[in-house]
């Protein structure tokens, strides 16, 4: 008894893992998880856990000391506390990666997890759930056998009890289910878990709506169908209050949910943008900074993707601005790419969106990411693509005109473009065009003969009187001088 306790408080240590190890204290414990007196077992199963909770090896030595067939057999006849200490190793194996989940599922592991969920003990049953979470993890597969297992109605049932750390357990494990695939949400959903989530969206304790939200959101990622039988629980508007909760990971995962239903079809985008759900999520990017921005950054996008409608209701509720501050503010490139990517399902759409955009300054901005040589693949490929499709709405000349200097002939026939749309109609905007500089800087220009950046140019000096364009063009202050030289008074 002595020895195991003394090997379980050693391995609750990191820096005595490798010594333990080294003295192979694997095959030392091995026969005691098969002693007579249950308290050297449980403390001695204990022992392997926290060993084996440690690294992918010391769970690999677990795993070829054939401990996990042995674990399974006894758990049925054993005590309480014997049950928490084995499901805590096949927690503790289970976790390093998708092989040793899978041998945790051969020895018969899942099975005898399932059946500590229909223990009386609620400790055991939270053991139980956590390991069969840490299984579920890794891929479709381990979710399956969980599923097939039984899992699914018990975990169900552990949300109704009354203890928090085992709903909180179950809604996780839960959540680990349903994110693979939407066969398995559609399992879990046929076994009624939506209600039994949505009532705990308003439980004081934050670690446990956490996982709700996250379970809820898990849900509603895969299909229009799924997503639209969360909205039918109820949950909004009653879930937008939770972006003003205390804990951060709770307004996280209430903006992921939310971002996840908008995504399907413009019904569900306009539900959630008339539960108010848009300034809330604007509110809530002025109050967080780095990963936890990124479900709101993403949401907004998806909002405005579906339609010009959806896309202005971003602008009005002042989202454009929101995000060129979110872009100016991260230095995370993949952070930075999601928000050009949202600037650009707002700006995309006419040249009302476009001038949105524009005037809050972005367009200079998405060409300094795309030109700059550290942006990443992403971040660069994003940017054009933003750049380009909002160039071909905008009208706005002031944001356009900058854009002549300094950019490069791909960009360039974009905004030339621009122009040789807008001037032949705006008198107004012809006379700006010459005053403020832009006609000389398009004869400055060096296009090929007959590539479309020179078409763009020959209607934009169409627009002129021949001498203002001559004026205007290199070399005509030489011409000029020239013509003074030779010529004769009379």
């Amino acid at each position: 008894m002595q020895f195991v306790q003394t090997v379980a408080d050693l391995a609750n240590r990191p820096q005595n893992i490798e010594i333990l190890q080294n003295a192979g204290v694997m095959s030392l414990l091995r026969p005691l998880m098969l002693d007579v007196v249950p308290s050297v077992q449980q403390t001695a199963a204990l022992a392997l856990g926290r060993l084996a909770d440690h690294n992918n090896d010391l769970a690999e030595a677990v795993v070829k000391a054939d401990i996990l067939p042995q674990l399974v057999n006894s758990l049925e006849s054993q005590n309480r506390f014997y049950k928490k200490a084995a499901a805590f190793v096949l927690r503790a194996v289970a976790k390093h990666s998708s092989q040793l989940a899978e041998a945790v599922v051969l020895s018969g592991g899942v099975n005898a997890l399932v059946l500590c969920l229909e223990d009386f003990d609620p400790g055991v049953k939270e053991a139980a759930a956590w390991a069969l979470g840490y299984i579920a993890r890794h891929d479709a597969a381990l979710s399956q056998a969980v599923v097939d297992a039984g899992a699914a109605p018990l975990l169900v049932l552990s949300l109704q009890e009354p203890e928090i750390a085992l709903k909180r357990i179950a809604a996780s494990t839960l959540s680990d289910i349903c994110k693979h695939t939407p066969q398995l949400a559609q399992t879990v959903v046929d076994t009624g878990a939506i209600a039994h989530l949505a009532q705990m969206i308003l439980n004081p304790d934050a670690k446990l709506k956490r996982q709700v939200f996250s379970a809820l959101s898990q849900i509603s990622k895969h299909s229009y169908s799924l997503a639209e039988m969360v909205i039918e629980a109820e949950i909004f508007p009653a879930a937008i209050a939770c972006l003003k909760d205390p804990d951060e990971y709770v307004r996280k995962n209430v903006t992921t949910l939310m971002r996840e239903v908008v995504k399907h079809t413009p019904e569900l985008a306009h539900l959630i943008v008339n539960c108010g759900g848009l300034a809330a999520v604007i509110d809530y990017l002025c109050d967080c900074r780095g990963q936890l921005r990124l479900p709101g950054i993403m949401m907004l996008g998806y909002v405005a993707a579906h339609n010009e409608n959806l896309a202005m209701a971003v602008i009005l509720s002042k989202g454009v601005p929101q995000l060129s501050l979110c872009l100016s503010e991260e230095s995370e490139h993949h952070i930075k790419a999601a928000t050009v990517w949202s600037i650009n399902q707002i700006g995309h759409h006419t040249p009302e969106h476009a001038k949105a955009v524009a005037i809050c300054g972005l367009l200079p901005t998405l060409l300094q990411l795309y030109m700059d040589a550290s942006s990443s693949e992403d971040l660069q490929t994003k940017s054009k693509k933003a750049l380009k499709s909002i160039l071909q709405k905008c009208t706005y000349l002031p944001s356009l005109e900058p854009l002549l200097y300094d950019v490069p002939s791909n960009i360039l026939k974009h905004v030339v473009g621009q122009f040789s749309k807008i001037l032949p109609h705006d008198s107004k905007a012809r006379r700006l065009f010459v005053t403020s500089g832009g006609l000389k800087k398009v004869q400055e220009i060096d296009a090929e003969p007959g590539s479309e950046l020179q078409q763009h140019i020959d209607s934009i000096n169409s627009c002129f009187p021949e001498e203002i364009v001559r004026y205007y063009s290199p070399g005509y202050s030489e011409a000029l001088l020239e013509r003074l030289e030779n010529f004769q008074p009379a």
